[in-house]
């Protein structure tokens, strides 16, 4: 599921093969831009915003691209068969004379003045994975709607950037809360280390192929809350996670928690599969 850390290493992909060359090929296949001809231009930069794609070209043009649940963007070698998807399910290709990026049911595809990008990203909060990133105003954010379930507020863009319904599930269990728990209900102080444990996670993630929530990546970003009744307070080693436990609770609904060995559940949340466990979470639930 693209989440900031998969935008932003489709972001690298993508710069890596097309800024500073020319356009030798351009076909975005949306009937609004299909007109337009790109071909001769340089594309100067792609970059990631929260979990969109901007990719800057010559002229003061962007071209911007939302993944949500389904998109992608394929890198392929000048010559190399394409495998993204059947060729109904293209909306946009660009190509120079190394390489092609192909974007594959891309549900957001629309071409922008550079000048004008705020439009589609000026309403973003701060970007877990950028340079604006800014704790302190995150929480603001947050907090600025203290009965809204955490959960929802962490999915929100408007609050933080980049969390997508993966990380929403996992750092609620990392905090011990369920998604559904009001903001304003929160421990003192798990908030502010929730939202820093986004970050370090996101971080954590962003060079890797497999998104990691569980050991080692726990040990840097889980924020300090109380144990779950009956937790042992001894320290024990951790075996490092099987390929199949990189996640605590997302996806894992019927399985055992890693942690306590409760059962853990799904149900839906703001339409979205949401999963916790009932043993090491506490707060209200559907």
């Amino acid at each position: 599921m693209p989440e900031g850390d998969t935008v932003l290493q489709t972001a690298a992909r993508l710069h890596a093969a097309l800024a500073g060359r020319v356009l030798t090929q351009a076909d975005l296949r949306v009937p609004r831009f299909a007109t337009a001809d790109l071909v001769g231009r340089t594309v100067l930069n792609v970059t990631a915003r929260g979990k969109h794609l901007l990719t800057r070209i010559d002229g003061g043009l962007t071209l911007h691209s939302h993944l949500r649940m389904d998109g992608a963007w394929r890198v392929y070698a000048a010559g190399e068969r394409w495998r993204g998807g059947p060729g109904h399910q293209i909306r946009a290709v660009l190509g120079n004379t190394e390489h092609t990026a192909v974007g594959y049911r891309l549900p957001v595809l629309e071409l922008l003045r550079t000048a004008d990008e705020q439009q589609v990203v000026g309403h973003l909060g701060p970007d877990l994975l950028g340079p604006d990133w800014d704790p302190a105003l995150a929480l603001e954010r947050l907090l600025a709607t203290p009965d809204r379930p955490l959960g929802e507020a962490l999915l929100d863009q408007r609050n933080l950037a980049g969390i997508g319904n993966v990380y929403k599930c996992e750092l609620c269990f990392l905090a011990r809360v369920t998604p559904w728990l009001p903001v304003a209900a929160l421990p003192d102080g798990v908030l502010a280390l929730l939202v820093t444990a986004a970050e370090r996670l996101l971080h954590a993630n962003r060079d890797r192929l497999a998104r990691t929530t569980t050991i080692p990546a726990e040990l840097r970003a889980r924020p300090t809350a109380a144990p779950a009744a009956g937790a042992s307070s001894g320290s024990r080693r951790t075996p490092p996670p099987r390929v199949q436990e990189r996640l605590y609770v997302y996806g894992r609904a019927h399985r055992p928690c890693l942690r306590c060995g409760a059962t853990i559940r799904a149900a839906d949340q703001d339409d979205r599969p949401t999963y916790w466990c009932p043993g090491c979470q506490s707060g209200p639930t559907p």
